[in-house]
């Protein structure tokens, strides 16, 4: 169990030890038929050129906020976890003034209008399949998928990342890197997720308890994320089989549909459930 007074570096770095070649993410989507797969080592390297990219040609330091405007898709762990890597505060969910606020913002396409709103910098992601860039890019941003291949595959930090660094504003309030660490330890702990957890997924990661559920309490044990967008209920029950899922996030809704409603657990957080 990661140490409640670490910072996320330091439990990415305990989760990738655990085996580089382990899936981490494995991603469906039930409109379009894609199905991405990103093992530990795989994520790492999205992880760190994203993280170059905010440090060096975003010129970002510890403390700059990046408003994230992604859906539940592959790409939005990437952007939390290169936020903490680089030390600047990840900023998720529907405060209009979030991006006015950020020094800069990352946006699917259904979200480029918002964006507009950052007088920073705008990175624009197309979220089509294989990460493919967008056809035109949007003017007033740059694409993603134009610059992150060509950043280094490993990261340095110029500035230390500690667990007092601020990390996450979410819900109207603010988290550090600690606070953050020790909440998904003590989430992991509860729910009884380790190493070999594979926790089914539908959240769209706009709330700390969404961030909690399918991202940082797998990341405190090295556990792996099956997420799912616009989920089919029908296709569940086979991929739950194959992806040998044995933990699952209570409710799907925030993917696009799913099962049940959130059932929750103490805190108001979304609850991860042991498949019956």
């Amino acid at each position: 169990m990661t140490a409640a007074n670490s910072s996320f570096p330091d439990v990415w770095r305990d989760a990738l030890a655990l085996g580089p070649s382990r899936p981490f993410l494995t991603y469906y989507d039930d409109h379009t038929g894609e199905r991405v797969e990103l093992s530990y080592a795989t994520f790492d390297n999205w992880v760190a050129k994203t993280a170059n990219l905010i440090q060096d040609e975003l010129a970002l330091a510890p403390g700059d906020e990046v408003a994230i405007l992604l859906p539940t898709h592959w790409q939005t762990p990437i952007w939390l976890l290169a936020c903490w890597t680089a030390g600047v505060v990840a900023s998720v969910g529907e405060d209009p003034a979030a991006a006015e606020r950020a020094a800069a913002v990352v946006a699917g396409p259904d979200r480029l209008e918002e964006a507009l709103a950052c007088k920073g910098e705008r990175i624009a992601l197309a979220l089509r399949p294989l990460g493919a860039p967008f056809p035109n890019v949007p003017e007033g941003f740059t694409d993603y998928a134009a610059v992150a291949p060509a950043q280094p595959d490993m990261f340095v930090p110029y500035s230390p990342v500690t667990a007092d660094t601020r990390a996450l504003v979410a819900d109207g309030s603010e988290w550090t890197q600690g606070e953050l660490v020790k909440d998904a330890a003590d989430a992991a702990a509860r729910w009884g997720l380790t190493s070999s957890s594979r926790v089914l997924t539908g959240c769209a990661y706009d709330s700390r308890a969404e961030i909690r559920a399918a991202l940082t309490s797998e990341l405190a044990v090295g556990a792996s994320l099956v997420l799912c967008r616009n989920v089919d209920p029908s296709r569940l029950p086979g991929r739950m089989a194959s992806e040998k899922v044995n933990a699952r996030v209570a409710s799907l809704a925030g993917g696009g549909g799913g099962e049940g409603a959130d059932s929750g657990s103490a805190g108001g957080s979304l609850g991860v459930l042991p498949v019956e």
